[in-house]
């Protein structure tokens, strides 16, 4: 049994990782502000605040704070870093506040993981550093061009994590993510994917804008992609130096053709609303996903088509739920 920390470890993607790690055996610290993340949804799993013993345990806080960072990491094997300013859009808006949180706030967990003797480092770094370029897919060997400052805080990040493991030898890994998407993600905020904005609105009987003309494409990830991912990287034991992966389900979808998809099963209207383009946004993406392959011995476990019904029968509970609480 090790014990881990986990940044961002309330929030979509954070949670699953935590409850993944504790269904194997391990312990886990998660880190977070609470700014996204939510406790319901670590509702499975016991909990109790920081120093407690529980196999879960709560520290609040913000990683730009390196204080918090050195405390979050004592006595943990590894770090898995989830916590992010997540949205280009955001990021375009404020990108004082993005680079703070990316840059900065990496660079301080790095440094309370160097402090702690942990000796692997995992970041969710994203597929927005390849840019623009129109070469699909997109793999390892481009040249980063990020567009946002979203993008290039994360790509800043993977350049830490290098400096780190040639410097003070700790075994770092950059998991690109493309699109991910699944249960427990935020549905209630202009910033969340895109699938989460979709399925919310027909919900609701809205209809949903799609920003351009929805033939830009996308490889959408479901989330147990993502823990699989994850959990190999934090068990190979020889990595390159800042190695960065590419975590997709490598295969596209326009967002047109996405959208009448879920409003298939969900009803209401077929055709969305467009609006104007979107500063930051790319046209294209698709995952090469052959050197998770070599590296970690990875391969998407779950399709996007497979992804989207568990994810849609979610959103439906909750939604159920959330109206009937109300009545």
């Amino acid at each position: 049994m090790a014990l881990y920390l986990v940044t961002g470890g309330a929030g979509f993607i954070g949670s699953h990782l935590t409850e993944a790690l504790v269904k194997r055996g391990d312990r886990v610290r998660v880190l977070d502000d609470f700014s996204s993340g939510n406790m319901a949804n670590l509702a499975s799993l016991e909990t109790g605040e920081h120093g407690s013993g529980a196999p879960v345990e709560i520290l609040r806080g913000d990683i730009v704070d390196p204080d918090l960072c050195r405390e979050a990491a004592q006595g943990v094997a590894g770090v898995l870093h989830e916590a992010a300013q997540v949205s280009v859009p955001r990021s375009v808006e404020d990108p004082v506040r993005s680079y703070a949180v990316n840059v900065t706030g990496t660079l301080n967990l790095l440094e309370g993981a160097r402090a702690a003797g942990a000796n692997r480092f995992l970041m969710a770094a994203s597929s927005a550093a390849y840019g623009d370029s129109e070469e699909l897919p997109k793999h390892e060997g481009m040249v980063p061009s990020p567009l946002s400052p979203y993008a290039s805080g994360k790509v800043a990040g993977e350049h830490l994590l290098r400096v780190y493991a040639s410097c003070y030898g700790m075994k770092t890994v950059a998991l690109r993510y493309f699109n991910v998407f699944g249960p427990r993600q935020a549905d209630d905020s202009p910033y969340t994917g895109v699938i989460a904005i979709f399925v919310r609105m027909l919900l609701d009987g809205r209809t949903p804008t799609i920003f351009g003309d929805g033939e830009q494409t996308r490889d959408f990830t479901f989330v147990d992609n993502v823990v699989e991912a994850n959990l190999r990287a934090l068990d190979v034991q020889d990595v390159e130096p800042g190695c960065v992966i590419n975590v997709g389900g490598g295969e596209r979808i326009s967002l047109n053709d996405l959208y009448r998809a879920i409003a298939k099963e969900l009803g209401g209207e077929p055709t969305p609303g467009y609006g104007p383009d979107r500063a930051g946004d790319v046209r294209h993406s698709l995952a090469a996903v052959e050197k998770a392959g070599r590296v970690l011995g990875y391969s998407p476990l779950v399709t996007w088509r497979e992804g989207l019904v568990k994810t849609l029968a979610w959103y439906q509970g909750a939604h159920a739920a959330a109206q009937k609480a109300t009545r």
